[in-house]
């Protein structure tokens, strides 16, 4: 969302933010010279107050400003604000940027509105299937800014960072930490590989989110490593230098277990860097089979992660041919400018009907 925002401006629209006032998000907005208007979703107590209070805040924020048109960024947005746009008349558009079970209910909140914005046509095809409307949902890819994210030469620094000898090949996934990502998957297939490859590092980007049991327990299984692995299973956390630390890696590796579209994998191909990925959700509409730029394995499936990352590792060539068209798919079809433009034809077919 933040990454079309520029665009959206120079298309002749003005965009207001709605978000917690203080924090990340309102950083990025303030830099960029946006209007912020403070809307939280939980109480200054932490509690998740309910749909129908936060609907009422909606409605006044909405009322008072009455825009053209209100676009959710994603399903839990889309699911509360549908029913208040219809309520005020508002045109409105909501992301789909999830692939997950909704409730009867959920559907028809998500139904209130206008038009429905799919990241990738599995995305679409699961919820239509759960009954959202087939003739208000669209699909539109998500976009990469290809100039922040481009192929760039190693320098070392992560290297150094991280106290590992030059020739170590590192391997990295980044994701939220979780069962859908499945970075077990990639424990498993980094032990099948330690003992071939004494030479290569795993490097886990990102932090668990939800505080569920499951969740908890999940990640601490995570860190209980094998021996050969103890000393080559890096957890880095949060990162906000990905286009920095892509270059670094000789592999991305994405074993996700449902992917509506990765954004990770649209900014490693950019970069050019070779790819092992999970064929699940819209990871196949980013590398089509008739296509070769990324080599895609069965999902939940460690050993055939394992061999992929293996036949990779001994074949420098097929790694550059890979990084280069990857590169090349990203220019034709996933670059920021694409997704701005068809955002913006989204925009002023919405404002124009009725």
């Amino acid at each position: 969302m933040l990454a079309t925002l520029d665009g959206v401006r120079a298309g002749g629209f003005e965009p207001v933010v709605l978000g917690p006032p203080e924090g990340p998000l309102a950083e990025a907005v303030a830099r960029r010279g946006i209007e912020l208007v403070g809307f939280e979703c939980r109480r200054t107590d932490g509690e998740r107050p309910s749909q129908g209070w936060l609907r009422e805040r909606l409605a006044e924020r909405l009322g008072r400003r009455q825009p053209a048109l209100l676009h959710a960024n994603s399903l839990a947005m889309g699911r509360l604000s549908g029913p208040v746009a219809s309520e005020l008349g508002l045109r409105s558009l909501s992301h789909l940027r999830d692939i997950v079970r909704l409730s009867a209910r959920a559907v028809a909140d998500l139904n209130c509105h206008t038009r429905l914005l799919a990241v990738s046509e599995a995305t679409r095809a699961f919820h239509v299937a759960a009954g959202l409307s087939a003739e208000r949902t669209y699909t539109l890819y998500n976009g990469v800014d290809l100039d922040e994210f481009r192929p760039r030469p190693p320098t070392g620094w992560l290297h150094r960072q991280l106290g590992l000898p030059p020739d170590a090949r590192l391997i990295g996934a980044i994701g939220q930490i979780g069962l859908r990502k499945g970075q077990d998957l990639l424990v498993q297939a980094a032990s099948r590989l330690a003992d071939p490859w004494p030479n290569v590092h795993w490097l886990v980007v990102g932090r668990r989110c939800s505080d569920k049991e499951e969740s908890l327990r999940f990640e601490r299984r995570l860190h209980e490593l094998p021996k050969p692995l103890a000393d080559r299973m890096h957890f880095l956390g949060v990162c906000n230098e990905v286009a920095r630390l892509l270059p670094e890696w000789t592999l991305l590796v994405h074993p996700a277990r449902q992917e509506p579209l990765g954004r990770v994998l649209l900014e490693a191909a950019a970069a050019g860097l070779a790819i092992v990925a999970a064929r699940v959700g819209g990871t196949s509409e980013i590398f089509p089979d008739d296509q070769p730029s990324a080599l895609l394995t069965p999902p939940n499936d460690a050993a055939a992660l394992a061999a992929a990352v293996s036949t990779l590792l001994a074949d420098a060539d097929r790694r550059t041919a890979l990084g280069r068209a990857a590169r090349r798919r990203i220019q034709s079809q996933f670059g920021i400018l694409t997704a701005v433009a068809g955002l913006l034809r989204h925009y002023r077919e919405v404002t124009l009907e009725g």
